[in-house]
């Protein structure tokens, strides 16, 4: 008995032919290298920057292609960037995963992929601040965002529900069908269009559509392992005990 195919695939199909394009002029339509045929038969995975795709061309909701919602049309201009995975540990309470460089280049294409999730590192922060909120860390990658964020360094940010929550300014990690991006964010007053923007001035502002966000998580703090600083006020000893600390609970060697 032949399985039966993923929902986003059923739907990716349906689309087509409803579209009456054929899959050669669906994956011309689609501006991609991939096999409309592979991915109809389930040899090849529905990417997000494809599901991007259909909505950017076609205004079809990603929440519909994955089964979550009935409407199958969406404004183009409208956006959902909630995450779409948590994990909670043995209490039921949230986890705070984290997300590595590597990790984070197959973040959009596994945004909904609950056994991708469960691969991540979890940990939990006893402080209020952390609580009753979603919280992911990302793990910082390149110099664009120099001096303040070193690569290798690791922040914490909460999840946004809605761009009216963001003010200008503020520092985000962006997620994008084809790129996880921490940058400074700047929202055109429609709410229509992004300006992300690199702290070190060397590199190139980025400029997207706010419904070409999959998640936006705002940054609320940063862990370090830097210790080359100004620390004259400070016990030594007692940061390098700390972070031997936080190590061992994010079991990072």
């Amino acid at each position: 008995m032949e399985k039966e195919l993923p929902v986003e695939l059923q739907r990716f199909k349906q689309i087509r032919e409803e579209l009456n394009f054929t899959q050669s002029g669906f994956a011309e339509e689609l501006e991609t290298s991939s096999s409309v045929s592979d991915i109809e038969r389930g040899r090849t995975k529905l990417s997000g920057k494809m599901v991007m795709k259909l909505l950017d061309k076609f205004h079809i909701n990603p929440l519909w292609i994955y089964g979550k919602s009935e409407k199958k049309y969406l404004n183009p201009y409208n956006t959902d960037i909630l995450p779409k995975m948590i994990t909670v540990d043995n209490s039921g309470n949230e986890n705070i995963l984290m997300v590595n460089v590597k990790a984070a280049a197959g973040y959009p294409d596994n945004i909904r992929d609950e056994k991708w999730f469960d691969t991540l590192p979890a940990f939990s922060i006893p402080v209020e601040r952390f609580r009753n909120a979603t919280f992911r860390s990302f793990q910082v990658e390149g110099n664009s965002m120099l001096p303040v964020f070193k690569p290798g360094e690791w922040v914490l940010a909460k999840a946004v529900s809605a761009l009216d929550e963001i003010s200008n300014g503020s520092i985000c990690v962006a997620v994008l069908p084809d790129s996880v991006l921490l940058k400074k964010i700047e929202i055109s007053e429609n709410k229509t269009d992004i300006k992300l923007i690199s702290l070190n001035t060397e590199y190139p502002d980025i400029e997207i559509k706010a419904h070409q966000l999959l998640e936006l998580w705002q940054v609320s703090g940063k862990i370090t392992f830097d210790l080359e600083q100004d620390i004259d006020s400070l016990n030594l000893q007692e940061i390098k005990e700390g972070i031997e600390a936080i190590k061992k609970a994010l079991k990072i060697s």
